[in-house]
């Protein structure tokens, strides 16, 4: 599509998340936010007022005026926010996850290819500038541990903890592991809310790698971190401080002798993912390149969050 200098972007959605998309795009240099949609009128008037941008109603209404848009609506209401969109060739980000079901999934990504429309997936930890660092220093990953830890908070407890945290490692896994899966177990409890509030799960590949992932929405603090045994190097890395840890064998002193193991820290320079994922998504309007995070990404990343929590449901079966 041909964009004019100054690019157009819309918002569907004026919750916590939709308002913090707005205002990013609001500070961008030759961005116009044109507006937010919302069906609740309040909170859409009291965003776009604070964003000095248009309301709308709903989201159709801003066709014709915006050249992308950010769909950050609830899960359930993605495919039926996003096919217009797509309908209409208009570069669409979707947060994640791409849907509530794999069938909605499966037809935006299918609307996507068939009309040749930009559609992109906001799983933002991929521009955690710790996570690109990990990407380049990684040397074939054998085992990779994640922990995702983070104190109750009454928002977002309408899923459960693998579609509102563990999916981002399940994504960033599947990105640093270059094989299909083999295997998946999974176990989970349900602690605070009627869904499953924290969850474990053995990611098994192809190629002998394995990943243990662990999401937990009801710990004492915030903690988040990913380890990775490669067949060169350990890499650590604190999603919070976006810095890694490193140790690789060094020179042997003597032929014959061990290597000594020579530790190290990547001082990474951090910036919001958030800010730096529509960035990435306005870059890619503009010059046509393919997202970091396309569609058969969101949808690959969906796919395996359905099968955890399945796992996790028939062990919690086996035990009622």
């Amino acid at each position: 599509m041909t964009v004019n200098k100054r690019l157009r972007v819309g918002v569907a959605g004026a919750g916590y998340l939709g308002s913090i998309h707005a205002r990013i795009y609001g500070r961008m240099k030759d961005v116009d936010l044109v507006g937010i949609a919302d069906i609740d009128r309040r909170a859409g008037e009291q965003v776009a007022k604070e964003c000095d941008c248009d309301y709308f109603e709903d989201a159709q209404s801003m066709l014709g005026r915006v050249d992308a848009v950010s769909i950050v609506v609830p899960t359930s209401a993605h495919r039926e926010v996003a096919e217009p969109f797509l309908n209409a060739r208009i570069p669409v980000l979707v947060e994640k996850p791409i849907a509530h079901t794999l069938v909605d999934a499966q037809r935006v990504v299918e609307l996507a290819a068939a009309t040749g429309t930009l559609l992109q997936i906001g799983h933002l930890e991929r521009f955690n500038a710790g996570v690109a660092r990990l990407c380049q220093e990684l040397d074939r990953p054998r085992f990779i541990e994640v922990h995702r830890l983070g104190e109750f908070v009454e928002r977002a407890t309408d899923v459960d903890v693998v579609t509102d945290l563990m999916i981002h490692d399940i994504d960033i896994v599947l990105a640093l592991v270059p094989s299909e899966l083999r295997y998946i177990s999974a176990v989970g409890a349900r602690v605070v809310t009627e869904h499953v509030d924290i969850a474990n799960a053995r990611l098994e590949f192809e190629d002998g790698a394995i990943a243990n992932v662990t999401a937990s929405r009801i710990s004492a603090k915030k903690f988040r971190r990913i380890r990775i045994f490669a067949e060169a190097c350990y890499l650590g890395l604190n999603f919070e401080d976006q810095q890694i840890d490193i140790a690789r064998p060094g020179p042997k002193p003597t032929p014959g002798a061990f290597a000594p193991i020579v530790t190290d820290s990547i001082q990474v320079t951090p910036r919001p993912p958030l800010d730096a994922e529509l960035e990435d998504f306005v870059e890619c309007v503009r010059s046509g390149r393919a997202p970091v995070v396309g569609g058969e990404e969101g949808l690959r990343a969906l796919r395996v969050a359905h099968e955890v929590r399945q796992r996790i449901d028939e062990s919690l079966h086996t035990l009622d």
